[in-house]
This record gives structure tokens, sequence and C-alpha cells, in this order.
């Protein structure tokens, strides 16, 4: 299966482009696993790297749009807070019950809507804006 970084999705500030192939990169991983049979053992070490990446990312990438008076910064900074409400609830969940295999599958189909979602449509848009501003 596999899934990897492709240049359309670039916002063109390399801090931020490395965060996101590290994300692509583990979410690969949790594909890769699930082949395998490993899916529920991958989802763990992904939870894990998810609780910091979500608020470590986030943080970078909101402090970016403020020092730039990007104008989406509210739409952009919601979709970020529901985005970690749903690690949260994943969390909490596995935290109930155990990782189970539908805690795989939910894992990736938030992961493949993010990427597809919020990396390529909105984070796409701050590269533009950047990059305007830059020109």
């Amino acid at each position: 299966m596999g899934i990897q970084w492709r240049d359309s999705l670039s916002i063109g500030v390399e801090a931020i482009d490395n965060q996101h192939k590290e994300l692509l990169t583990r979410f690969d991983r949790l594909l890769n696993a699930c082949e395998s049979g490993q899916g529920i053992e991958e989802l763990k070490k992904l939870m894990t790297f998810l609780e910091d990446y979500v608020h470590s990312h986030f943080n970078d990438e909101e402090a970016l749009q403020k020092l730039h008076r990007f104008p989406g910064y509210v739409e952009h900074h919601q979709q970020h807070l529901y985005f970690i409400g749903q690690i949260k609830a994943l969390r909490e969940e596995v935290n109930r019950e155990g990782v189970l295999v539908h805690n795989v599958i939910e894992t990736n189909n938030l992961l493949l809507k993010w990427f597809l979602n919020h990396i390529s449509r909105v984070d796409a848009e701050l590269g533009r804006f950047l990059a305007s501003k830059a020109a």
C-alpha cells in the first residue's frame, strides 16, 4: 500500500514541510504494519507520537500565521482544535477499551482525511499566502 510525500504537499516552509513529512512517514508505517498484521502495535507507537506532534506542530504553524497576519488563522486554528479533539477521543477510547482493530481503521481514516483535506488544501493556502508576501 504505502503513502509517500509529494512536492504538491509542500507549503514552502522547510520546518513545517519536514514536520508534515514526519507525520506522513508515521502514517506510512501504520499502513504498512496493517498489511503485515501489526497494525495494533504500530497504532500504540503512533498514538504516543501524535500526542506530542499535534501540540508542537500546530504551535509552530500558528505562530507563523500570527507573525505574518494570515487572514485564515481563526478557521485554521479551529481545524487544529478539531484534530486535537479527535486524537484525544481516540486516546480515551484506547485507554478505556485497549487497542482494537477498529481503532486502527479509524486512525487510518482520520490521517488520510487530514492529509487530503487539511495539508493539501488548508496548509497549501497558507503556503500560497506566505509566498505572496515574500514576492
